[in-house]
Order: C-alpha cells, then structure tokens, then sequence
C-alpha cells in the first residue's frame, strides 16, 4: 500500500534534508520549525501495460473503438509530445512506443496506407532523429523517418492552416496534415496537470499566431496556477481553442500517467525520504557527490543528461479528449498531491539540473529562472505555497551559459533585452514581436534545432505570476552577475538567504520547504 504525501514539521531529530542545485545536489540542515512537503510514495507501475494499451484502444471512453474509426483510404495522423514530457527521459521502450504500435498494427489491419507521425513541438526547437527514434522505437523509425516522421514545423506557412477565430477573437491556426486528416491520434505522457488534454493539438500542432494569445504576461499573471485549471486563464484559453479544433477535426487521444521513480537505481536515494536511507543509500549518495566533484560542469552535464528513468506507467486513458483527460488529471493528483494547512513567508526549492527546455542541452539563466518562477512555483493548487509579498528561495548556481546552437534567441535576450528592463509587460510590447519575426531565428528554428526566437520571452513570462506575488526572490549558490542581470539576489548559503529575506519577513519567518524532484502537487488550504 502507498503512502500518501505528508508534510514534515523539523525538529531536532530530522536529518539534513536533500536539495537539488543543477546537476549537484546537497544535505541542507534547515531551520527548526520548517515545513516540508513530500509526494505520495511512487505507485506501483501496471505490469501487462501492452494488455493494458490495447483495452484502452478497444475500449475508449466517448468515443467508438480505434478499430472502428480505421478505414482503408484515410488519412491518420499520429502525434506525440516531443522530449520536453517526461523529465527525466524515460527508459526504452517509451510508453509512447508502445502505444504508436499498436495503433500502427490496428491501422494496417484495416487497410491504411497514408499514415504521417508527427512531433508536437510547437515553439521548441526540432528533434533529432536520435531523439525521435527514442520516444517511437527502432521498428517505427526505420519505417517512418524520414518522409513520415517528422517534426511540426510552427513557421511553414504552406503546411499551417487557419481553422477560425474563438470567441474572443483567438485565432487558431495548426498544422495542415493535422487538420486535414480523417482522424489524428494524439499519444500523451501528462506529468503535471497542466499538460495533457485541451492543450495537446491546440498548442503543441499551432503556430505562433495562435500560442500568442495565451502565452502573454497578462494571461498567465491571471493562471493561478498553471496545475489548475479551473483557475488557469491559459487553460480557459486552450478550452476555447479546443472546442474549435473539435468542431473541424476529430481527435482520438490516448493519455498516460507515470509514477515517481524518477531515478535509476544508481542514484535510488533522490526517490526515498532521507531518514529512510539505508548505508547503501548513504554510501551512493557520497559517491555521487565525490564524483561530481570530480568532474568538470560539462562532463557533468552530459552524464546526467544520460539518465533515463525506469518509470511506471500508471493510467492509460483513450478516446474522446474531454471525457479522457479528467481521469488523467485524478491519475496526476494520485501520485502527486499533498494537502499542506496554510501559506509560509518563506518557501525554498531546489532546482534540478532539466527542466522542458534543456534536455541534452545547457539550463541558462532564463531557464533557471523559469524553473523556479514558472514551473516549481506553480506546483499548487488554490494558492501558493507562500503568502503574497513572501520570499521565494531557490537553490541553482544559474551558470552564465547557454546552447549556441538550441538557445541563439535567448542569448541576445539576456545581453539586449534584460540589460535594459526585466519588466515582463515592458518586454512584451517592445521587444517581443522583433524577435518573433525576425528570420534569422525563424531559418535556425525551421533548419537546426533551435529554440523559436520568441521562445525566451514565454519562459520569461512564465514566472510573471511569481513575480507579482512575490516581495523578494533569492538563489543560493547562483552567479552574481547572471542573478544581477535577472533582477534577483543571490546568496551563499541558506543562512545568508534568510539573512536577505529578513528585510521582507522579518528574523522568525514560517518556512515551506517543498521537496522535489519527485514532483509534489501542493493543496493549500
């Protein structure tokens, strides 16, 4: 039996707790009377998946089985997230494999012959073909790549199709193949409850002429938080968009859910609770310790890029994308929700060494900060962690580098655009449309792999919430100058931090503490 999430109360007995900081990570004793927020226990992973994949398919919700829906002469066309979803990547073969397989043996079962696989990569730069034959097999690869398989392609305006206006006036333009099709199959990992469901096709298939209108400052300050929903204007924007996709193309979707072995075996101790270490996990731990010690920052980078997680696969839901993803969302809340009494003035994160944006690739400031601000920040529901006009800790040592190859755009948004302002709505209306229309960023994007040129100015956005909520934000351990041209101060220690924060909370601060990875949703009542 799972235990579910708890929150731990540090006293004198409580051991030095772990915190991640990139791609090292340290024993912190913190202050007594610190709250600290754990997941659920990891829970136990289906074992006849294949058995499992095949009655979702035959058996969908809201929809006719796939079978029925397969006819000889039709266009199918089979999408899937690409390498942002899940963090770590996840160990061959990939539930998204597995499933695609299956589809692929129904469809030529049926007679189908015009089959396209398509990355759903909206804004993020392009796959490679390793990446790709990663997440769909050596089998699908060989097939497929690389005619038909592909990356979406957001700037290819011959192959993007304007579908209509909502009611607010959004337009949502997608990829044509998508929608032209007699069906598309989307296949999902949803790893927080802000991925999955109305956000698949509406996002990961559109162009920047679509994302624009709730990727925005003003739509995500109003998305409290992005894990829910209900409260999420981003989310209200996607559902709009949504309901005009459904109307035009129809959409067969098959969600998954994971579990929380976030980590291979080598490294166990980061899934377990700290006074649950045994000497083989203590021993582990100081291992990796010596041993980052001992490597340089890019051999470090490239070792742990290297990790793959041996996650279980806990929910596979097909069929009709608003009567699946509901029951994906209860799957999220299973493994990863917490009920936590109250706001602190103070919460602390540490900050892992991925986040969507850098797999195989360098975390730059901007990342960092939209780690922390966007992404760690926003994992609650009904209110944050930490009370409005409170201090936001994070542990990272934010590095002044980036990918000159995945990240071109947020180099000169960091050396242009955040010398002269950090304001969010600021940099919206002066700078965001240069960039994202600038063709030199568009040609790298279309041609190499990299990031959209506007895609900088979405993470910054990303923590805009934050920003407003917050009265001072703080990274230990971070490179001044980098925190500097971020707008946000830096310390050495966590004592040096709370020493900061006392201009704003005071010398005896309440202190949240939320421990992750593994990813804990936090309900604050």
């Amino acid at each position: 039996m799972s235990r579910p999430g708890f929150v731990l109360e540090v006293d004198e007995r409580t051991p030095p707790l772990l915190v991640h900081e990139g791609e090292n990570f340290r024993l912190e004793r913190l202050p007594h009377g610190t709250r600290v927020i754990y997941p659920p226990d990891s829970l136990p992973g289906i074992r006849d998946l294949d058995g499992v994949i095949r009655r979702a398919l035959l058996e969908p919700h809201g929809s006719e089985p796939l079978p029925e829906l397969l006819f000889a002469g039709m266009r199918l066309t089979i999408v899937f997230d690409d390498l942002s979803l899940p963090l770590p990547p996840m160990r061959r073969p990939d539930v998204r494999q597995r499933i695609i397989e299956q589809v692929l043996e129904m469809a030529a079962a049926k007679g189908v012959d015009d089959v396209e696989l398509i990355a759903a990569n909206a804004l993020h730069r392009r796959m490679t073909p390793a990446e790709l034959q990663h997440v769909v097999g050596d089998r699908v690869f060989r097939s497929f790549f690389p005619q038909h398989l592909t990356n979406h392609d957001a700037e290819d305006r011959d192959n993007l199709v304007h579908l209509g206006d909502t009611a607010e006036g959004e337009e949502v333009e997608i990829n044509r193949r998508a929608a032209e099709s007699d069906l598309v199959v989307y296949v999902n990992i949803t790893s927080t409850a802000m991925s999955g469901g109305p956000k698949s096709v509406s996002v990961g298939l559109a162009s920047y002429r679509s994302i624009r209108h709730h990727h925005n400052v003003h739509t995500l300050r109003h998305s409290r938080s992005f894990n829910d929903p209900p409260k999420s204007a981003m989310h209200q924007s996607y559902n709009r968009m949504h309901d005009l996709i459904g109307g035009q193309v129809k959409v067969f979707t098959v969600e998954t859910t994971l579990n929380n072995d976030t980590f291979p075996s080598a490294t166990r101790f980061l899934n377990k609770r700290e006074w649950e270490w045994n000497y083989g996990d203590q021993a582990a731990y100081l291992a990796s310790r010596r041993g980052n010690s001992l490597m340089t920052p890019s051999m470090r980078r490239r070792l742990w890029h290297k990790t793959e997680a041996p996650y279980g696969v806990t929910g596979v839901n097909a069929g009709a994308p608003s009567e699946v993803h509901p029951i994906t969302l209860r799957n999220v809340h299973r493994q990863q929700l917490t009920e936590v009494q109250g706001q602190a003035d103070v919460a602390v994160y540490g900050l892992p060494y991925i986040c969507p944006y850098n797999v195989n690739s360098v975390m730059n400031p901007i990342l960092t900060m939209c780690l922390g601000l966007g992404y760690f920040f926003n994992l609650y529901l009904n209110k944050p962690i930490v009370r409005e006009g409170g201090v936001g800790i994070f542990y990272h040592p934010m590095p002044n580098e980036f990918h000159p190859v995945h990240h071109p755009s947020y180099i000169d948004f960091y050396e242009e655009v955040l010398a002269e302002t950090t304001d969010p709505a600021v940099i919206e209306a002066k700078f965001e449309k240069q960039f994202a229309t600038d063709p030199w960023y568009t040609h790298l994007y279309r041609k190499s792999y990299a990031y959209h040129g506007v895609h900088p100015f979405y993470m910054w956005y990303w923590g805009a919430h934050a920003m407003q909520h917050l009265g001072q934000v703080i990274f230990v351990g971070a490179d001044r100058s980098a925190a500097s041209r971020l707008g946000v101060q830096s310390a050495s220690t966590l004592n040096d931090a709370l020493q900061l924060a006392s201009q704003t909370v005071g010398t005896s601060p309440s202190i949240t503490y939320q421990h992750m990875p593994p990813l804990t949703l936090a309900s604050v009542r």
